[in-house]
């Protein structure tokens, strides 16, 4: 039996690996209860390996968020998953974090198989399971459609322990025999919704047969449709199954439409950038010719502006999402390519240039906002044939998407620490006024939208009129 004053010093012995961490700076922005809401558990809880401890750590982590605390120690375990947890509240590293502890890196063969439905998530999961494992010496291999397979023959030809990728080139390496999945007991579905909708789960089907019987299914997402459910009860073993969706929409997300003519919108969107305190922004268009028209658009008016589509090569997608995100420019317009499970924590406002079409869309959108609990805003431009959607989509998602009020205090969207930073004033365009009259967009209010109750008849709009529905 340890006496008094052994314990102290055995735990002083424990701790002193902390010592060495090299700790990111402290985020003082507000969280909401969608990540803080938690039962107050630490990472330490989980008996990890100290080496992951230490990835942990260092890559900013402090407890386990709400959606960690309810899928890391049932991963451990081995059962069968089924998550559903709002975007940007941690998802991702609820499922990197069990991957990766139970990886023996002695073993030279893949042990889990991340799956995403898109190239830019692909490398964003496997930057996460490098960063969160770079004490581990696991080998983390991503591959995507789009990039040469001769690259990913001569790699796997190395040691791998995880595979990120999204389905069609898994598929490919698994039926040719590149990659062999015969001894891989974890199979991780991201976006699961996405995964199992007609254009990929006749794929994903498939891709299951390469697999052990006793393999683990984890599947993640933040809406969970029919086609889920019908893949559950025929692949899942009595599955663990959680659901942190109280409500659909993030909490620290602050919804607005502003009601225009196609034709002003991007009127409307120049006032946007000279009213609002913008970190970053996403902005997104239903059609590639859209984005690059409105990339165009803004450019002329002396922001900067990058953009992103399907009809990219890749190479040039890679090099526009790793510079968006390490802050080289603060606009970003692009389809809905870019709506699924990216994290870029800087991004304080979207705006639907182009309104959605459905709900599930619409939910991806917002997401891209107000991550890990942090504020943020999203705005839609809605037109006279969007009312229909507008109103669709908040009966579907529970949710009331207000009018925009003429000024937005800063609170909702802005971090304290930025409010009265010079350097995170409105953006500034790269020319004078008199060049911006010139080119028709001189400065303006806000356009107060028009009453919801007035979305199934079309009347003369009046600024200043009352919204009934909330007065």
């Amino acid at each position: 039996m340890l006496n008094n004053t052994t314990a102290p010093a055995l735990n002083h012995e424990n701790d002193k690996w902390k010592q060495s961490l090299h700790l990111p700076p402290k985020d003082s922005r507000p969280q909401t209860e969608d990540v803080t809401n938690t039962k107050g558990n630490e990472f330490e809880d989980y008996f990890l390996k100290r080496e992951l401890l230490m990835g942990i750590f260092e890559a900013g982590f402090e407890r386990p968020s709400p959606i960690q605390e309810e899928a890391i120690p049932i991963a451990l375990t081995g059962r069968d998953i089924l998550a559903r947890a709002k975007n940007g509240t941690g998802k991702t590293a609820a499922f990197v974090i069990p991957s990766l502890e139970k990886v023996n890196v002695k073993k030279p063969k893949i042990q889990a198989l991340l799956l995403v439905p898109t190239r830019e998530l692909a490398l964003q999961t496997s930057q996460v399971c490098k960063n969160l494992g770079k004490h581990m010496d696991v080998q983390v291999m991503v591959t995507t459609g789009g990039t040469t397979l001769k690259d990913d023959i001569l790699r796997l030809q190395e040691t791998v322990h995880i595979v990120v990728g999204t389905p069609g080139r898994i598929l490919d390496l698994a039926s040719k025999g590149i990659a062999d999945f015969s001894e891989c007991p974890t199979f991780v579905m991201d976006e699961a919704d996405k995964l199992l909708s007609p254009e990929f789960s006749p794929i994903v089907e498939q891709l299951i047969q390469y697999f052990p019987k006793d393999r683990q299914i984890m599947l993640f997402s933040a809406t969970f449709p029919l086609l889920v459910k019908n893949f559950k009860d025929k692949y899942l073993v009595k599955p663990y199954e959680i659901n942190l969706m109280d409500e659909l929409t993030l909490r620290g997300v602050t919804q607005y439409y502003a009601f225009v003519e196609e034709r002003q919108k991007v009127h409307c969107l120049n006032t946007l950038f000279s009213k609002l305190q913008i970190n970053q922004s996403i902005i997104f268009c239903n059609s590639t010719n859209r984005v690059e028209l409105l990339a165009k658009k803004i450019t002329e008016l002396g922001y900067s502006c990058f953009y992103s589509h399907a009809k990219m090569l890749q190479s040039h997608r890679n090099r526009v999402f790793h510079d968006f995100r390490n802050g080289v420019c603060r606009n970003l317009v692009c389809s809905d390519l870019l709506t699924r499970g990216i994290d870029i924590q800087a991004v304080n406002v979207v705006i639907n240039f182009d309104f959605p079409k459905n709900a599930e869309t619409y939910l991806h959108r917002i997401g891209r906002s107000g991550r890990f609990g942090h504020l943020g805003l999203a705005i839609n431009l809605i037109t006279y044939e969007d009312r229909f959607n507008l109103y669709k989509i908040e009966q579907e998602l529970g949710t009331e998407i207000q009018p925009i009020p003429p000024v937005i205090d800063k609170k909702l969207y802005v971090a304290p620490s930025a409010i009265d930073d010079p350097q995170q004033q409105q953006q500034q365009p790269q020319q004078t006024k008199q060049q911006q009259m010139q080119r028709g967009y001189p400065n303006q209010q806000f356009q107060q939208p028009y009453p919801p109750h007035h979305r199934n008849n079309y009347h003369h709009h009046n600024p200043h009129h009352q919204n009934p529905r909330r007065a």
